[in-house]
């Protein structure tokens, strides 16, 4: 009987062991899909580095990330202007659908306070959740981030000290062992072009060393000064990227990290950022995620409406109710990051609305492989960005004599932009700076009504707003009702989620 008993006895341990050890396997299991993310945003610069092909730029840190991980050649934002581009990063919407339709500092805000996004999701899914630099989209009470420190003092438009970005990281990535989604903003390369900071670059760039960006199409002594400090920022913004992979490294946690980095829209120079075509929209874009993607580069189409379900899908985080997958206009990119083949989209939208109320302009867009085409939605007026990039008004701009000094494909590129036309149409493959608009040659209709018809099943897919006349004519009353000169007022609200937010 003894014996019988302690058979048993055996018998349940055994059980009791394997169903512990099968436990502690899940559990790591678990863990181990719950990897680290680590989300790197500059600001306003598109691909003017190293590893896409830049000659006068000086980035070894993101050339050696992108070696490491995959290049996305045909990145694009879903707007070229703060604030809106950030909102579709963290809540993968278009800002139509979100309502962050403009600067957070101008009170733009998203129609609800509990739109899901990348740090509520991943919070609810036992993440610790950080962020570095500004957020820039209203109401920063969605956005439920554990851990975000004062920066002004060493991450801000006048102050850049990379190093104490690193160094916060640093606290970050070492408070606990739990996995981690932390944000990192950096201040480079927004105006002003700051030269130096904190000894850095150690050799700054001068007027000499460099050319104007192409796609700006002219080339003044003052616009190469501005271009050397542009390229100044990026190398600063290289070192900083460098020293927050060496803080990750440190803590031995780099090879479970998802890193992603990319630029939030394209340089503050004339027909680059708050502007729609492909210097304005295009960014860098490198992700590398140890043991799982495939390095090399990839050229189809990609946006940054893409990362949220990226990172949902990497973090095997679910979807609220509100943010389900198929709600989403994204797709993940994981079978790219591993070079599988795949069906990808064929086309990509982007779209514009106002920045701050004086430079409200709405476009949309839709481009595919050769051909994009660009939607002016007023026509009873100038462009006001082109009037205020052509004003000199900041050091990047130029003058109305810069731009008739230009070659006349330049100056007409820079008349379409300043007087729009309802259309613009443009061959990537031969006029990858958009400056002859074919909108109207007889040759193309096809090419046209094609993406016209392809906008409109997006606008349609997606409930935008202002394919809707009457809701355009509000929202263009509502900015036209704005005092001039116009000064911001801390206590003014806009009206425009009554008639832009779709039903709950």
């Amino acid at each position: 009987m003894m014996g019988f008993l302690r058979s048993i006895c055996l018998r349940r341990f055994l059980l009791l062991s394997c169903a512990a050890l099968l436990c502690a396997e899940a559990a790591i299991a678990a863990e181990a899909a719950r990897p680290n993310v680590l989300l790197i945003t500059s600001e306003d610069n598109g691909p003017d580095i190293g590893c896409y092909g830049d000659t006068f730029a000086r980035t070894p840190n993101l050339d050696r990330l992108a070696g490491q991980g995959v290049r996305f050649e045909r990145a694009f934002v879903v707007t070229a202007s703060c604030s809106e581009s950030r909102g579709g990063i963290l809540t993968g919407l278009y800002p139509h659908q979100s309502g962050q339709i403009g600067l957070a500092t101008h009170r733009y805000h998203m129609y609800r306070d509990d739109t899901p996004n990348l740090a509520s999701l991943l919070k609810a899914h036992g993440y610790r959740t950080g962020l570095i630099g500004k957020l820039h989209i209203n109401p920063a009470s969605a956005f439920p981030f554990d851990f975000r420190p004062k920066v002004t003092e060493f991450n801000s438009f006048s102050r850049r000290d990379v190093r104490r970005v690193a160094d916060a990281a640093r606290e970050f990535f070492t408070a606990s062992d739990a996995p981690f989604f932390l944000m990192v903003n950096y201040s480079d390369a927004h105006l002003p072009f700051l030269r130096q900071q904190a000894g850095l670059p150690e050799s700054p760039l001068s007027a000499d060393d460099v050319r104007p960006l192409p796609w700006v199409g002219l080339d003044t002594p003052a616009l190469r000064q501005s271009t050397a400090d542009y390229y100044n920022c990026l190398a600063r913004l290289d070192t900083g990227v460098g020293w927050l992979l060496e803080a990750l490294e440190a803590t031995g946690k780099d090879d479970d990290t998802l890193v992603i980095y990319l630029g939030d829209h394209g340089a503050q120079f004339p027909r680059g950022k708050l502007a729609s075509y492909e210097s304005s929209l295009r960014v860098p874009l490198i992700v590398r995620w140890p043991g799982v993607t495939q390095a090399g580069v990839r050229e189809q189409l990609v946006s940054t409406v893409d990362l949220l379900p990226t990172i949902l899908e990497a973090t095997a985080a679910p979807h609220s109710d509100k943010a389900s997958a198929a709600a989403l206009p994204g797709r993940s990119l994981l079978p790219l990051l591993q070079d599988e083949p795949t069906a990808w989209r064929d086309h990509l939208m982007t779209e514009y609305h106002g920045h701050y109320p004086l430079l409200y302009f709405p476009q949309r867009t839709v481009r595919d492989d050769r051909y994009k085409l660009i939607v002016n939605l007023l026509q009873d007026r100038p462009n006001p960005v082109a009037a205020a990039c052509t004003s000199q008004a900041q050091v990047s701009y130029v003058s109305r004599e810069d731009v008739a000094a230009g070659s006349p494909p330049v100056r007409q590129a820079y008349a379409t932009w300043s007087s729009a036309p309802p259309v613009e149409l443009y061959d990537l493959e031969r006029d990858p700076h958009e400056r002859r608009n074919l909108a109207d040659d007889p040759s193309l209709a096809v090419v046209k009504m094609r993406l016209l018809d392809h906008l409109r099943a997006w606008q349609a897919a997606t409930n935008d707003p202002l394919a809707d006349a009457e809701k355009l004519r509000r929202l263009t009353a509502e900015h036209d009702a704005i005092p001039r000169p116009y000064r911001r007022d801390a206590d003014f609200q806009w009206r425009y989620s009554d008639y832009l937010a779709p039903a709950p």
